[in-house]
């Protein structure tokens, strides 16, 4: 079978030997029952789900079922299968003695490694690019479906690609002051006692809450400044999103206050008392004709409750606005999750180029829930130790020879996860917000070609200094 442009320019890139390696490895992975059952799996996932689950008739809840539980019900199933089909295809083939009969042909085993890679990569991306234009055209058949106002709401919030403006704030600033508290706290004979990572942390919360907390009665305000962009954003619907956490709990379970917003000199909105629920997200439009000549907006939120709110410095309060179309903004998400599936592969031809094929499974899903857990890896780093804080005394016992081994271990753990954690397309996608081309570029870099990069060397090196011949085969 020929392919014309596309198997030109792949023989171009890696050679006739890498391309016949690739292909042959996409035409067994058919051939494996599991791909099989995944299709299967994969239709239902994207039809049934939708059908099976009903939402409530809001944008939101539309959203949830059409995009947030559709997507991730197909990253799981094909991240799964990628893990499974990158330890078998290298494993079996060496545990039933077909790779003993290929590496005697002219072929390195790099390019066997590398094609074996490139043709589960070819499988993912089929896959992806099939489910994902069923999703897509499910997302907007079933839209215009629904209420006009819905309709508008999904435009206007959900089926576009928001930027995000945010008041900056000085991290180093804060360090700053958090390191002259601590030099006043050793002085106390107590204080120099405890662990200082300990007394650190509390005095950086203490110097946050400074800058987050409004008291009650109190105004607290924000200057965005949208800098170049606000010229073009005059004429655009923004979206203020904000989220706070309350001192007290109230009767209600809500919080009242009064927004204005615009330059302090000049024309302003003033909103009516808004009820607002503690820890979530709220969204509401303003004109961008209240962005200021200087191309800032000015936010002032007055607390009108007997309890002081706190609105985080990172997710408290930013501005949304109109960046791209959604079509886009999909195909860019689908390149992330790309990444990660080229990382899982990557993942399973390292583990099964030197395990057996049950090994090399039952360790690459090791990997996969450790890199799932990484709220309880953060929790150990961020506590100085595995038993975590004495409850008795405050603070943190001397650290035994676990801890010294497990501390440096799990912050090491937890930059690699934070290389791929860190970006996460599928809820930019169900809350409107933009995936850049510098997003995704930067996942290629830190995913694929950062990390997937030096677990391929390992892989390779441990494939190629492999002795197959002491491999048995079966009978």
């Amino acid at each position: 079978m020929r392919f014309g442009l596309l198997e030109k320019l792949f023989v171009w890139l890696f050679g006739r030997r890498v391309f016949a390696v690739a292909w042959l490895t996409l035409k067994a992975a058919f051939r494996f029952r599991l791909v099989q059952v995944l299709l299967v799996l994969l239709l239902a996932a994207v039809v049934g789900l939708p059908i099976v689950i009903k939402h409530d008739g809001t944008a939101q809840g539309f959203t949830q079922i059409l995009l947030t539980y559709t997507l991730g019900s197909i990253v799981t199933l094909l991240g799964f299968a990628t893990l499974w089909l990158s330890c078998g295809t290298l494993a079996r083939d060496i545990e039933e003695c077909q790779m003993q009969m290929v590496v005697v042909k002219p072929v390195a085993r790099w390019q066997i490694w590398l094609g074996k890679w490139l043709g589960l990569m070819a499988l993912n991306v089929l896959a992806l690019a099939v489910s994902g234009a069923a999703v897509f055209g499910l997302l907007k058949w079933r839209s215009g479906r629904l209420p006009l106002e819905v309709q508008q709401q999904l435009r206007a919030e959900i089926l576009v690609a928001r930027g995000s403006i945010k008041e900056p704030f000085d991290r180093n600033a804060i360090e700053a002051e958090v390191e002259s508290r601590l030099q006043e706290r050793l002085k106390d004979n107590k204080v120099a006692a405890m662990d200082r990572d300990f007394v650190r942390k509390q005095l950086r919360e203490q110097v946050k809450a400074e800058l987050q907390v409004v008291p009650p009665g109190m105004l607290r305000r924000w200057v965005l400044d949208f800098g170049l962009r606000a010229d073009s954003l005059r004429d655009q619907i923004l979206f203020v999103r904000t989220k706070f956490f309350a001192a007290q709990k109230s009767a209600s379970g809500t919080y009242s206050g009064i927004w204005e917003i615009g330059p302090p000199d000049g024309e302003r909105y003033r909103s009516q008392p808004m009820s607002l629920a503690p820890d979530s997200f709220h969204e509401f439009p303003v004109s961008g004709k209240l962005i200021d000549r200087q191309g800032r907006l000015t936010i002032d939120f007055q607390n009108y409750n007997e309890t002081a709110l706190l609105f985080p410095l990172d997710e408290g309060m930013e501005m949304l606005y109109p960046e791209s179309g959604f079509g886009m903004n999909f195909i860019r998400a689908l390149g992330i999750v790309c990444c990660w599936l080229a990382l899982l592969a990557t993942i399973g031809l390292v583990a099964s180029s030197f395990l057996s094929f049950p090994v090399a499974a039952f360790v690459s899903l090791g990997l996969l829930f450790v890199g799932l857990s990484s709220g309880t890896v953060k929790q150990v780093v961020e506590e100085g130790g595995v038993a975590g804080i004495n409850p008795n005394t405050g603070y943190i016992d001397a650290p035994d020879i676990i801890d010294r081994v497990a501390v440096p271990f799990f912050s090491g753990l937890l930059k690699v996860i934070n290389l791929v954690q860190g970006f996460s397309p599928i809820d930019s996608l169900s809350t409107g917000r933009s995936v850049g081309w510098g997003q995704l570029g930067l996942a290629f870099v830190q995913i694929v070609l950062l990390l997937g990069g030096i677990l391929s060397a390992i892989g390779i090196f441990t494939f190629t200094r492999r002795e197959l011949a002491t491999a048995q085969g079966t009978t």
